[in-house]
């Protein structure tokens, strides 16, 4: 946890510092807390890229965990924009590159944003759920990450990760006020997925919802059971 003094001082500085200080600061809280296991890397030899990486979510330190492990991919994150509220997520969102999306919305320009992105060539990161799990385990998704893949054609690769919400659990009361603590986290890494075109006969919604449980599933796999929630 920051400490007041520090968080007044962080809301002070201009942005190089600040993203020293936030690379300092958080890197360092990742090095120190998390034993961070990678399976599956193999899986990223010879990709077709732009890719699209999807991931279950779990905790506030899931995209630096995950900006480690992907450190030679340039990610680019799909994030909640009210990740922007407390000085400890400020932090993280200096040092990786952000798309912002409003969570619990349709919103057409954030995703066009994100298609952009990758049509550019770019990798992506994001949690088609949405939101961090409460639960600990799997939630459903949104179906927003459907249309992505369709309209950028990106090669789609599943990542499940646990161990996150015992590295930095979920503080409901206020997100400034969660705690580092060590722990095992796992990453594991699947192959692409094959996208199969919509059948002929085959309703818009049905096709999309498919898609979206092929998606959703393949994270599953790749998890503990106790981590797979609604996509057991």
């Amino acid at each position: 946890m920051i400490s007041p003094g520090m968080s007044k001082l962080i809301g002070m500085l201009p942005e190089r510092p600040l993203i020293f200080l936030a690379n300092k600061i958080l890197y360092g809280y990742i090095k120190k807390y998390a034993n961070i296991k990678v399976s599956g890397k193999e899986n990223l030899k010879g990709v077709k890229k732009p890719i699209l990486f999807i991931c279950n979510h779990l905790s506030n330190s899931d995209a630096l965990v995950l900006n480690t492990v992907f450190k030679d991919q340039d990610l680019t994150f799909v994030a909640g924009v009210k990740l922007d509220d407390n000085v400890l997520t400020r932090l993280g969102m200096s040092i990786t590159k952000t798309i912002n999306i409003h969570p619990n919305a349709a919103d057409k320009d954030a995703i066009s944003n994100v298609v952009t992105c990758l049509r550019a060539g770019n990798n992506v990161l994001i949690f088609p759920e949405g939101t961090r799990s409460r639960v600990g385990s799997m939630i459903e998704a949104k179906k927003g990450i459907v249309l992505i893949q369709r309209l950028s054609k990106a090669t789609v690769i599943p990542v499940g990760m646990s161990g996150t919400d015992k590295l930095l659990p979920i503080n409901e009361k206020d997100m400034a006020l969660e705690d580092f603590n060590y722990a095992d986290v796992n990453v594991n890494i699947g192959k692409p997925l094959e996208i199969s075109p919509r059948e002929k006969d085959e309703d818009r919604r049905d096709y999309d919802e498919r898609i979206l449980n092929l998606m959703m599933k393949s994270i599953a796999s790749l998890l503990p059971e106790s981590y797979r929630g609604v996509y057991k």
